[in-house]
């Protein structure tokens, strides 16, 4: 635990009001882009320095506390100390090992007198204000803010009243017989189970989505007979009535012969999905399933009571499809986008064109929130956007590239110079995905 980053937050809260202050993160940001989170950040070496904390706190965390507020709401705490009328540690959360960033994270609840109004800043937050906790909770459940489960439990302990400091902010699996499962979106249980994924991914994201009588499990892909096993433990916490697959990339359906035959449930895929499964594991992979193919604009039950859509998004995939209700609160994105390394795109399945108007269409769609299938829901398209741009940008130069009369071994020394040697044949996919677009669309002619 001592190589953990420890970082610093505050709820402040109003005695007059009872209302706590938040913040919605920018989407652009690199942490939790567009999640709703208290004013807080990282403890600094500086921050270590020699400064009696004027409450029952460690000097670091007062000096890291004033340090951020001046930062992100121009409000210093020891300029304003007699405006504080109490402070203590609501709770320390550890972050799961499941996230590449992982802090010890302490909570420090400020009582005020009554509401400030802070001078926030834009760089790090996309909104600010004071919200009643049950307020909080309603817009959660109402897909209307997104938060990681230690402040989703934190405004669940103001709305109550019924909880006494530190609040045991700890994520609850049991290590060892359980796979991690977080619900940063109201009704998307998300599960973490290790999975035989594309590095520097270890994991690929499964989800419990949807009403009874339709819960769909989405994406299954244990590694093994242990981490299936501990994820049979978590599902049956919970119960789903049907499966989901994405698309045909083992890594979103490995032992879901096994897990058919432990649950007898019907599984939904697209037509190219299935085609491609058998092609690749034969006609018995999906034998004696109940097996339902789905198209762009079916309903496949609801969520929250809203109906839920599929959309077709080939590119990475020939069959892929993803999900999202009909007020596109969330887009579930698959391996449109990924939030831990990037998109292989290419092989028989991939297309580049394709993919560059799956990005587009997502985009125009503008839905709130992407979940994608490595890594944690982010905030808006600016993800998407980012990466078709990126994308752009590595066309244009395979284009001059090819002009300079470089071949694919030079492209691939000048666009990926030292690339880990596991993944060159990925990136020769990519880079042949490029040049087929490239060709077919006579972007060498202009």
């Amino acid at each position: 635990m001592s190589s953990l980053r420890e970082s610093v937050s505050v709820i402040f809260r109003s005695r007059k009001t009872q209302k706590i202050f938040v913040i919605e993160r920018q989407n652009y940001l690199t942490v939790f882009p567009g999640y709703t989170a208290f004013p807080g950040g990282k403890v600094d070496k500086s921050d270590h320095e020699s400064c009696k904390a004027p409450f029952d706190m460690e000097e670091r965390h007062w000096n890291a506390l004033d340090r951020e507020m001046t930062e992100e709401l121009n409000f210093s705490l020891k300029e304003n100390l007699d405006s504080l009328k109490n402070i203590e540690l609501f709770g320390t959360a550890i972050t799961p090992e499941f996230n590449p960033y992982r802090f010890r994270a302490h909570f420090f609840i400020i009582d005020l007198e009554e509401e400030i109004h802070f001078d926030v800043d834009e760089g790090e937050a996309r909104k600010a204000a004071w919200f009643h906790p049950d307020e909080l909770i309603e817009r959660y459940q109402k897909n209307k803010l997104m938060a990681v489960p230690p402040i989703i439990k934190m405004f669940t302990c103001l709305k109550e009243k019924s909880f006494e400091t530190p609040v045991n902010l700890s994520l609850p699996h049991i290590e060892g017989r359980e796979v991690p499962m977080i619900e940063s979106l109201y009704g998307v249980k998300q599960f973490l189970p290790l999975s035989n994924t594309f590095p520097p991914a270890k994991r690929t994201n499964c989800f419990i989505i949807g009403d009874a009588p339709l819960r769909l499990l989405v994406d299954p892909s244990p590694k093994d007979e242990e981490e299936k096993e501990k994820l049979i433990r978590s599902l049956d916490k919970i119960g789903f009535d049907a499966f989901f697959i994405s698309h045909h990339h083992p890594d979103h359906h490995e032992y879901l012969p096994s897990l058919f035959e432990h649950y007898q449930k019907p599984v939904y895929m697209s037509e190219t999905t299935e085609r491609f499964i058998q092609k690749k594991w034969g006609q018995d992979y999906l034998k004696g399933m109940d097996i339902h193919h789905l198209v762009e604009g079916d309903q496949l039950g609801t969520t929250l009571g809203r109906p839920l859509f599929i959309y077709e998004v080939p590119g990475h995939d020939e069959g892929q499809l993803a999900l999202a209700p009909q007020d596109l609160s969330w887009f579930f994105a698959g391996d449109l986008i990924q939030t831990v390394g990037t998109v292989v795109v290419g092989g028989d399945e991939g297309d580049m064109a394709k993919y560059f108007k799956s990005l587009n269409k997502v985009i125009a769609l503008k839905p709130s929130f992407v979940i994608p299938s490595h890594g944690i829901a982010i905030g808006g398209t600016h993800k998407l956007e980012m990466t078709l741009k990126h994308r752009q940008h590595r066309e244009d130069t395979i284009i001059d590239l090819l002009r300079s009369g470089a071949d694919e071994d030079k492209i691939l020394e000048e666009i990926y110079e030292g690339l880990d040697e596991r993944l060159i044949k990925y990136a020769r996919k990519t880079i042949k995905a490029h040049m087929d677009k490239i060709y077919r669309e006579g972007l060498l002619d202009d």
